[in-house]
């Protein structure tokens, strides 16, 4: 039985003796590192009073604070499984996720408790509120700021995130002690981050790219973190000042871009600015760099392997590229059963000591995406220049990121299908100068009848997460297709292409 916890003893040990700030929060009040090891104490304290053992899994949906923090850090500290959910989903959607990954324990926010009771019936259900309030939070005040964590070996399991798939159905990828420890250490590394870094946190995490990459990264070198309840322009320009760094995603850049104030005085004391989760526009690269003298670092990642490729921290960072692979991480694309030569474009597949374990209950799934020889198939679409920078070109199985989240259009269709008068519909990702892509819906109407647009998308309201709904939609008599039958998203992208343009 092993002795160790890799990710623990790497991120969270080293609090216990740490006097110095780890957050600041919006307000200016700060905790410090000691202090957070004695909530992550308490927070395991009150998991295993709730029945957690270790292999379990603790699935959370709850707002952004230092105590959901520590409930990461805890439940891995005890040997479970963390998983985090976007606060956005309703509780049908929560549902799905509850039932295929059957958590012992489930925490919401007090509000959300009698809509997500019914969904939540094979867990435990508690609450956690953003101040630390509810009947999880209670536990946590009442329970001892020592414990012993549990030993868990490098394969273990340290969280589940579930991300879309080719049925529509979300699949839940199983990532382990090593996986997340490996690309902490890589991305610190290639980044240059240290102890003396503050990084403006105002990323959700409930996601890679705010969980795992901007947390674990500041925790394993032992930095500071400003962090925020999420992004608010007013905010984010008052406490940049104190900051070394920002992780965003293009959302981020653009809105700041729309303010005057954001300039090279503002900035100045800015060593770097990272953007992911979603394609930056070659334009916003380009504006950013006149307005702040800053040229944004672009990487790309994705859930099941959490970061790949980076462009360099110092050399020439390249627009419209996500530079070059991570050390240790292999990267090929392939067309046909082959590699593909330089600048041909084919499916991106990347293998190392980052890539998942699996998705979890899904065999099958899991023996079609990830080869018994280690390379993951990412199922984009992607080719590489001469000098190796990776460019990604679409997406194999037309996913939509919208802001930072996967959507798979066939969840939107299904809904839209059901809808007043309508026959069959098609949903794309259009490019947006705010989100990177927006949803976009096409309706066909059942013969005879009409379409009331707004009122179908009205009626998604409650029915999908608002990042998921679309933000505009026309009516076509037809949807293009294909020979075979197959409608042809590409067209219908090519066509609205300029329909979100400013």
């Amino acid at each position: 039985m092993p002795t160790s916890n890799p990710l623990y003893d790497a991120l969270f040990a080293p609090l216990a003796d740490r006097d110095s700030r780890l957050l600041i929060q919006a307000d200016g009040s700060e905790v410090t590192g000691s202090a957070f090891h004695a909530l992550i104490a308490r927070a395991a304290n009150a998991l295993r009073a709730a029945g957690v053992q270790p292999g379990e899994r603790v699935a959370v949906q709850i707002a952004k604070s230092p105590e959901a923090l520590a409930i990461y850090a805890a439940t891995v500290a005890i040997g479970a499984a963390f998983l985090p959910l976007n606060t956005a989903y309703t509780p049908p959607e929560v549902g799905y996720f509850l039932d295929n990954a059957t958590p012992r324990l489930f925490l919401c926010e007090p509000a959300k408790a009698a809509s997500t009771a019914e969904v939540a019936r094979l867990s435990t259900l508690m609450t956690l509120d953003s101040k630390g309030g509810g009947s999880f939070g209670a536990d946590m005040s009442a329970a001892a700021s020592d414990f012993t964590p549990e030993g868990r070996a490098p394969s273990d399991l340290a969280a589940i995130l579930y991300t879309s798939g080719t049925t529509g159905r979300s699949k839940g990828a199983m990532l382990t002690h090593a996986n997340l420890l490996s690309n902490a250490e890589t991305l610190a590394g290639l980044w240059r981050f240290t102890s003396s870094d503050v990084l403006l946190h105002a990323l959700p995490i409930f996601h890679t790219h705010g969980l795992f990459v901007a947390s674990n990264v500041s925790l394993l070198t032992g930095g500071t973190m400003i962090f925020l309840p999420g992004f608010d322009l007013e905010t984010v320009l008052r406490l940049l000042p104190q900051a070394t760094a920002l992780m965003g995603v293009p959302t981020f850049y653009t809105r700041l871009l729309d303010d005057s104030r954001f300039d090279r005085a503002a900035t100045a004391h800015m060593r770097l600015f990272v953007s992911g989760s979603a394609p930056l526009l070659a334009e916003t690269h380009r504006q950013f760099e006149d307005r702040t003298g800053h040229r944004i670092l672009e990487r790309y990642g994705m859930t099941e392997t959490n970061m790949n490729t980076s462009n360099p921290y110092d050399g020439e960072r390249r627009a419209g590229t996500v530079g070059i692979p991570l050390p240790g991480v292999e990267l090929r694309i392939m067309a046909e059963g082959r590699e593909v030569a330089q600048g041909e474009v084919g499916v991106i597949e990347v293998r190392g000591p980052n890539v998942f374990a699996g998705y979890w209950q899904m065999p099958e799934k899991t023996r079609e995406e990830l080869r018994e020889d280690g390379w993951f198939i990412t199922g984009d679409l992607g080719q590489r220049d001469a000098d190796g920078y990776v460019q990604i070109v679409g997406r194999a199985k037309d996913l939509v990121i919208s802001g930072g989240f996967n959507i798979y259009p066939i969840e939107v269709e299904m809904l839209l299908d059901e809808a007043p008068g309508v026959l069959e519909s098609a949903v794309v990702g259009l490019p947006h100068p705010d989100f990177g892509e927006a949803v976009f819906a096409v309706l066909v109407p059942k013969k005879g009848e009409t379409v009331d647009v707004g009122a179908v998308l009205d009626g998604l309201r409650d029915k999908l997460a608002r990042f998921k709904q679309p933000k505009a939609a026309v009516v076509l008599a037809e949807l293009p297709r294909n020979t075979m039958g197959k409608v042809q998203k590409a067209e219908l992208r090519k066509t609205y292409a300029e329909w979100f343009k400013p």
